[in-house]
């Protein structure tokens, strides 16, 4: 096989593992190797590029679990055939005209957006989702920064400032991102949020006008839709299957939309991976049509299998991916701060809605979270969150399999703070929603996070808000619930 493999560069910041995926993953994309050809031995790349063998086993290793390639048993390691014929990344002038932001609203009214709903995740019952547990030595190093920002506190952080957020964090949540998810930014493209769903409501009224189409996922998150709906924005429901986001369906039902609303990473509820050749497919759509992705990377610090999978926006040449995260799933909601990554065209349009909306980030809880994020704590403690959720969640999964595994089927997540358990016999998720509620236990029928595709009857059980000693005693009253509804059924009938 004929290709320019490069030593990698010693000097670099990125490692050579890192080093030795791009370039692999460039020539995929470039078409310098194409669908089904057979890449070189980890063995003989190493020697091309001048490391390890076990650095290119740990790239192909990423490359797999991302879906570029495809392994053979004693045949080798090809690029996926999954991927699509072309990849076009659009030439500079196509780029630079797109990147207008022509179809972008600068002076709409906007309506006041209705909270109902919201209250939900305030009940602490297990198995509500989108809470966390803080450990000691996080909650202590927490309060000793607090302490050093307010006596550190000076005229700089008592006025107005930025609303963009301080320089500082911006450049601090730069480096995470571009470490933990390979997203490709600088600190000016980052805009301080207070977490995704603000940047959500700042994406939809800077990109859309009322009356535009934007795909949502079917099922999806309810408040995405919401807030585009609170807009006069026309929601068009996509249907999600093993592989994610059906970007074919959604170029059928809804070619001319404006913008596309996805979690491509963990998709929410269902928890599926958009494949490799999703990707590809919903970022040429996007450039073809001069429209927008917005990629909502929630939770995407908790993977309990394998390396995190790179995000959307890394792949993105061509500047039409919105990239939104939060600090308050990775700490505690009360945090209330997350970011956008922005493309260079847009920041000051987002910086002035962000400006509207919200005047500015709150200069103590930024200082706090600067320092906490510079001094190597919220690796440290994502790291050790990791691994305790992990145990959570298979305690979780664990019980309801033992004590009613003959009644639910449990999909235990690579990734994630919830897991679902589909119901079988018939069993309605939202009848069993309301008998766990009136017993102490809360879990979300998933059902109704359907729109037009088929629904299937699952509950939703949030797992990371909650210690192994709540866990179990609370699976297993709700696997008396889902008994006695298979059993109330089978008398009816």
């Amino acid at each position: 096989m004929l290709y320019d493999w490069r030593q990698v560069d010693r000097g670099s910041e990125a490692s050579v593992v890192h080093q030795a995926y791009l370039q692999v993953r460039s020539a995929i994309l470039s078409r310098g190797l194409r669908s089904g050809a057979r890449l070189p031995s980890s063995r003989s790349l190493a020697s091309r590029l001048g490391i390890a063998r076990a650095s290119v086993i740990a790239a192909y290793e990423q490359l797999l679990a991302e879906g570029y390639l495809s392994s053979k048993r004693g045949s080798g390691t090809y690029v996926s055939t999954d991927l699509p014929e072309r990849v076009d990344t659009g030439s500079p002038d196509r780029q630079r005209h797109s990147l207008q932001a022509d179809h972008v609203r600068q002076e709409d009214p906007v309506p006041v957006e209705s909270a109902a709903g919201f209250l939900a995740h305030t009940d602490e019952r297990p198995f509500n989702t989108g809470r966390t547990l803080l450990d000691e030595r996080t909650v202590e190093v927490w309060r000793r920064l607090t302490r050093h920002a307010a006596r550190t506190f000076g005229p700089d952080h008592l006025g107005y400032a930025n609303p963009c957020g301080s320089p500082e964090l911006r450049r601090a949540i730069c480096d995470y991102l571009r470490a933990a998810r390979a997203v490709r930014c600088d600190p000016g493209q980052i805009i301080v949020t207070a977490g995704t769903q603000h940047a959500i409501d700042i994406a939809t009224r800077v990109l859309l006008r009322p009356g535009d189409q934007a795909w949502v996922e079917d099922p999806g998150y309810p408040f995405v839709r919401q807030a585009l709906i609170s807009c006069g924005i026309v929601v068009r429901p996509v249907p999600v299957d093993a592989q994610g986001l059906d970007v074919g369906a959604g170029i059928g039902l809804a070619l001319a939309a404006r913008a596309a609303f996805v979690t491509p990473s963990h998709q929410y509820p269902t928890g599926v991976v958009l494949s490799m050749a999703r990707r590809l497919e919903l970022l040429a759509w996007a450039r073809t049509n001069d429209a927008w992705i917005v990629e909502d990377d929630y939770a995407s610090e908790f993977r309990y299998s394998g390396r995190p999978l790179a995000s959307l926006q890394g792949l993105d040449d061509s500047g039409r991916v919105i990239y939104i995260g939060t600090l308050n799933k990775a700490l505690f909601p009360g945090l209330r701060l997350g970011y956008a990554v922005v493309p260079a065209p847009l920041l000051a349009t987002f910086a002035t809605a962000r400006s509207l909306m919200d005047r500015q980030p709150p200069s103590l809880q930024q200082a706090v979270m600067t320092a906490f994020m510079r001094d190597g704590h919220l690796a440290a403690h994502i790291r050790r969150m990791r691994l305790q959720y992990r145990v959570q969640r298979d305690a979780l999964a664990e019980e309801l399999t033992r004590t009613a595994g003959d009644v639910l089927t449990v999909d235990v997540p690579d990734q994630g703070m919830h897991l679902v358990t589909y119901l079988g016999d018939g069993l309605s998720d939202v009848a069993v929603e309301q008998s766990a509620r009136a017993r102490g236990v809360i879990v979300k029928a998933m059902s109704k996070l359907y729109i037009d595709a088929p629904a299937r009857s699952a509950l939703m059980l949030g797992f990371s808000g909650y210690p192994r000693e709540v866990i179990v005693p609370a699976a297993a009253r709700l696997a008396k619930i889902v008994i006695a509804a298979k059993r109330a059924r089978r008398t009816e009938s």
